[in-house]
């Protein structure tokens, strides 16, 4: 993790946004760590740890920053505002579309774990890139979408990923949205981040009523949660692989190893939480499914995301086996037999090297926090 405090953003609505600076008192439990308070980070320390930024617009600006902000290497998201005339512009230079502003989201990611080729990707499934004069319900050029780049490198896989977009006929009109130089962008005022949080019911309601979602749903029907999914949990480069794990983790991992019995970190682990690919991330298990086995390996009796384990078979020289590998991850995991408790009969025997295990109260700060409702319905 990187130890860094990260401002995150989100906005209100005023004409299409609907609201305004009051605070609701509305929460969200276990919505994860709030880092609204607008600490700034320092460029040296950015560039110190080898993160970099990306900007985009899509419109009200509090919808972009939810799915970028559980995206695996994305370390932080801010709202606010660029590509205008007029210094340190507010809210309301901006909603009245005279300032030139568009109102848009700073991400600060790790280029080593997501790159701008990705981000791209999933900013495309988030808005109407065939609309040329606002965003849904919020009209105006200040609600337009653009893809803001930093270098000649970004330019051109955004132009790149534009083109492929078009050609791809997925949409009956043309691609509108613009590719821009980055020239300044504005923090918002704080009353607006983190505003999918603090006023959960406001933003649903929004979200719902303004057409995203439903025009989302229908012009990625054919490429649902999978093709987020496969740049939420990416198997990093070989090169990458053999820095970030330990010995017996590439083995295990990449070389189809098998650690020793009882001699492993997560055998006999009795904390609550769960268990993710050590590779990729994706969830694979949960402690509510974990059971003492005795074989000296972790063991579950079922799956915690079942389209994340792949199945193969395995014949050694004595017996066929099947062998369970991470979909995104492609990661070697262990073995599934037919010998567990009942009623599933299912022992998934896992190696610990192959998994990282994720406590319960750093679930939401990870990412995870849709996960969190399994503890409290199988607590009841």
């Amino acid at each position: 993790m990187w130890k860094l405090v990260l401002v995150i953003a989100v906005v209100i609505m005023i004409s299409g946004c609907e609201g305004s600076p009051v605070d609701t008192g509305e929460s969200v439990e276990g919505a994860g760590k709030s880092m609204a308070d607008n600490v700034m980070i320092d460029e040296a320390i950015i560039m110190e740890a080898g993160l970099k930024k990306a900007t985009f617009a899509g419109g009200c600006f509090w919808c972009m920053e939810a799915p970028f902000e559980k995206l695996r290497g994305v370390k932080g998201v801010r709202s606010g505002y660029t590509a205008g005339d007029l210094d340190n512009p507010s809210y309301e230079d901006v909603s009245g579309g005279e300032s030139g502003h568009v109102e848009a989201i700073e991400i600060l990611y790790d280029p080593k774990i997501v790159g701008f080729a990705e981000l791209i990707d999933i900013f495309w499934r988030q808005i109407d890139p065939t609309d040329g004069d606002g965003s849904f319900v919020d009209r105006g050029s200040q609600y337009r979408s653009v893809i803001f780049y930093r270098t000649e490198e970004e330019r051109l896989l955004a132009e790149e990923s534009k083109q492929r977009l078009g050609d791809s006929n997925r949409f009956d009109k043309p691609i509108m949205t613009e590719v821009l130089e980055l020239d300044k962008f504005y923090d918002a005022e704080n009353y607006h981040q983190d505003y999918y949080k603090k006023n959960p019911i406001r933003y649903k309601y929004y979200r719902s009523r303004s057409g995203r979602d439903a025009f989302i749903k229908e012009a990625w029907a054919n490429d649902p949660k999978d093709g987020y999914e496969h740049h939420l949990y990416k198997k990093p480069q070989d090169k990458l692989l053999k820095k970030s794990l330990s010995p017996l983790q590439y083995k295990v991992t990449q070389k189809d190893d098998t650690e020793r019995p009882f001699d492993n970190e997560y055998w006999d682990n009795k904390e609550r939480g769960i268990y993710v690919d050590v590779v990729s991330g994706e969830p694979l298990f949960s402690s509510t499914d974990k059971y003492k086995s005795g074989t000296g390996w972790p063991s579950f009796t079922a799956p915690l995301v079942r389209e994340h384990l792949v199945e193969y078979e395995d014949k050694g020289l004595f017996s066929t086996r099947t062998e369970l590998r991470s979909r995104y991850g492609d990661s070697h995991l262990g073995h599934l037999f037919d010998d567990g408790p009942k009623p599933s009969g299912l022992r998934y025997c896992i190696n610990s090297a192959a998994l990282r295990f994720i406590p319960i109260d750093e679930m939401p700060e990870e990412g995870y926090g849709e996960y969190m409702s399994i503890f409290s319905a199988k607590s009841k």
